[in-house]
Protein backbone atom coordinates (compact mmCIF):
# COMPACT_ATOMS: atom_id res chain seq x y z
CA UNK A 1 0.00 0.00 0.00
CA UNK A 2 1.24 3.30 -0.81
CA UNK A 3 0.60 5.84 2.29
CA UNK A 4 1.14 9.34 -0.43
CA UNK A 5 -1.71 8.47 -2.13
CA UNK A 6 -5.10 9.22 0.01
CA UNK A 7 -7.87 7.70 -0.98
CA UNK A 8 -11.36 7.27 0.27
CA UNK A 9 -12.35 3.76 0.83
CA UNK A 10 -15.38 3.14 2.83
CA UNK A 11 -15.19 -0.54 1.75
CA UNK A 12 -11.36 -1.17 3.47
CA UNK A 13 -12.75 1.35 6.48
CA UNK A 14 -15.67 -0.87 7.78
CA UNK A 15 -13.95 -4.35 6.77
CA UNK A 16 -11.12 -2.80 8.93
CA UNK A 17 -13.67 -2.27 11.50
CA UNK A 18 -15.26 -5.31 11.49
CA UNK A 19 -11.89 -7.56 11.92
CA UNK A 20 -10.89 -5.01 14.81
CA UNK A 21 -13.63 -5.72 16.68
CA UNK A 22 -14.18 -9.34 15.87
CA UNK A 23 -10.84 -9.84 16.81
CA UNK A 24 -11.06 -7.82 20.12
CA UNK A 25 -13.89 -10.09 21.17
CA UNK A 26 -12.20 -13.29 19.89
CA UNK A 27 -9.03 -12.41 22.34
CA UNK A 28 -11.28 -10.93 25.00
CA UNK A 29 -13.24 -14.12 24.94
CA UNK A 30 -9.66 -16.11 25.43
CA UNK A 31 -8.58 -14.07 28.00
CA UNK A 32 -12.20 -14.26 29.81
CA UNK A 33 -11.93 -17.88 29.56
CA UNK A 34 -8.75 -18.74 31.14
CA UNK A 35 -9.10 -15.99 34.06
CA UNK A 36 -12.68 -15.82 34.82
CA UNK A 37 -13.29 -19.39 33.69
CA UNK A 38 -10.93 -20.68 35.83
CA UNK A 39 -13.48 -19.14 38.70
CA UNK A 40 -16.68 -19.85 37.65
CA UNK A 41 -19.12 -23.06 36.81
CA UNK A 42 -20.23 -21.30 33.23
CA UNK A 43 -18.91 -18.66 30.93
CA UNK A 44 -21.98 -16.24 29.24
CA UNK A 45 -21.98 -13.07 28.02
CA UNK A 46 -22.58 -11.27 30.84
CA UNK A 47 -19.20 -11.07 31.19
CA UNK A 48 -18.29 -9.49 27.96
CA UNK A 49 -20.98 -6.62 28.16
CA UNK A 50 -22.24 -6.30 31.48
CA UNK A 51 -20.95 -3.41 33.84
CA UNK A 52 -21.55 -5.33 36.90
CA UNK A 53 -19.56 -7.74 36.36
CA UNK A 54 -15.99 -4.89 35.99
CA UNK A 55 -16.01 -4.60 39.70
CA UNK A 56 -12.49 -4.37 42.04
CA UNK A 57 -14.43 -5.91 45.15
CA UNK A 58 -14.29 -9.63 44.15
CA UNK A 59 -11.68 -11.29 42.81
CA UNK A 60 -13.46 -12.30 39.64
CA UNK A 61 -14.12 -8.89 39.26
CA UNK A 62 -10.07 -8.30 39.24
CA UNK A 63 -9.55 -11.25 36.72
CA UNK A 64 -12.04 -9.58 34.64
CA UNK A 65 -10.61 -6.66 34.14
CA UNK A 66 -6.98 -7.87 33.83
CA UNK A 67 -8.75 -9.37 30.38
CA UNK A 68 -9.85 -6.20 29.46
CA UNK A 69 -6.54 -5.01 30.13
CA UNK A 70 -4.58 -7.87 28.07
CA UNK A 71 -6.96 -7.73 25.25
CA UNK A 72 -6.70 -4.05 24.82
CA UNK A 73 -2.80 -4.77 24.71
CA UNK A 74 -3.36 -7.65 22.10
CA UNK A 75 -5.55 -5.03 20.24
CA UNK A 76 -2.62 -2.40 19.63
CA UNK A 77 -0.90 -5.60 18.18
CA UNK A 78 -3.81 -5.90 16.09
CA UNK A 79 -3.78 -2.26 15.16
CA UNK A 80 -0.04 -2.95 13.86
CA UNK A 81 -1.60 -5.75 11.32
CA UNK A 82 -4.64 -4.29 10.38
CA UNK A 83 -4.49 -0.43 10.39
CA UNK A 84 -1.04 0.26 9.54
CA UNK A 85 -0.91 3.94 10.55
CA UNK A 86 0.06 5.62 13.71
CA UNK A 87 -2.10 8.70 12.86
CA UNK A 88 -5.26 6.11 12.77
CA UNK A 89 -5.05 4.27 15.73
CA UNK A 90 -6.32 6.88 17.93
CA UNK A 91 -9.45 6.69 15.60
CA UNK A 92 -9.93 3.14 15.41
CA UNK A 93 -9.46 2.18 19.29
CA UNK A 94 -12.27 5.14 19.76
CA UNK A 95 -14.29 3.65 17.36
CA UNK A 96 -14.11 0.10 19.29
CA UNK A 97 -14.76 1.22 22.55
CA UNK A 98 -17.41 3.08 21.32
CA UNK A 99 -18.88 0.47 19.61
CA UNK A 100 -18.29 -1.36 22.84
CA UNK A 101 -20.41 0.97 24.70
CA UNK A 102 -23.40 1.05 22.59
CA UNK A 103 -23.17 -3.06 22.92
CA UNK A 104 -23.15 -2.88 26.95
CA UNK A 105 -26.00 0.02 26.26
CA UNK A 106 -28.32 -2.44 24.44
CA UNK A 107 -27.08 -5.39 26.81
CA UNK A 108 -27.30 -4.33 30.20
CA UNK A 109 -28.21 -0.87 30.43
CA UNK A 110 -26.46 2.50 30.84
CA UNK A 111 -23.11 1.58 32.92
CA UNK A 112 -23.20 2.74 36.27
CA UNK A 113 -20.43 1.35 37.89
CA UNK A 114 -17.29 4.37 37.93
CA UNK A 115 -15.00 1.29 37.65
CA UNK A 116 -16.50 0.23 34.60
CA UNK A 117 -15.47 3.62 32.69
CA UNK A 118 -12.24 3.90 34.42
CA UNK A 119 -10.98 0.30 33.40
CA UNK A 120 -12.70 1.01 29.74
CA UNK A 121 -11.44 4.55 29.01
CA UNK A 122 -7.76 3.33 30.67
CA UNK A 123 -7.94 0.15 28.36
CA UNK A 124 -8.78 3.19 25.30
CA UNK A 125 -5.81 4.53 26.43
CA UNK A 126 -3.75 1.88 26.64
CA UNK A 127 -5.03 0.85 23.08
CA UNK A 128 -4.40 3.69 21.44
CA UNK A 129 -1.19 4.92 22.36
CA UNK A 130 0.47 1.06 22.16
CA UNK A 131 -1.12 1.37 18.53
CA UNK A 132 0.27 4.49 17.92
CA UNK A 133 3.55 3.53 19.37
CA UNK A 134 4.17 0.26 17.53
CA UNK A 135 2.92 1.68 14.53
CA UNK A 136 5.78 4.50 15.07
CA UNK A 137 8.38 1.90 15.34
CA UNK A 138 7.08 0.41 12.52
CA UNK A 139 7.13 3.43 9.89
CA UNK A 140 10.31 4.90 11.29
CA UNK A 141 12.48 1.38 10.97
CA UNK A 142 15.21 1.59 7.92
CA UNK A 143 14.29 1.00 4.79
CA UNK A 144 16.76 -1.99 2.96
CA UNK A 145 18.26 -0.79 0.00
CA UNK A 146 19.80 -3.39 -1.85
CA UNK A 147 22.59 -3.08 -4.18
CA UNK A 148 21.81 -2.61 -7.79
CA UNK A 149 25.16 -3.46 -8.82
CA UNK A 150 27.00 -6.45 -7.99
CA UNK A 151 30.71 -6.48 -7.97
CA UNK A 152 31.42 -9.30 -10.17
Amino acid sequence: MFYGAVVWDPWLIISQIICLQCLYYLTLGFFLSIFVGSRISRMSLIYFFDFSTITASTVTGWCAIVAFFLSSVAGAGFMLYLIERAKKCLDFSATLYIIHLFICLFYGGWPSSLTWWVVNLTCFALMAFLGEWLCIKRELREIPMTRLRSNV
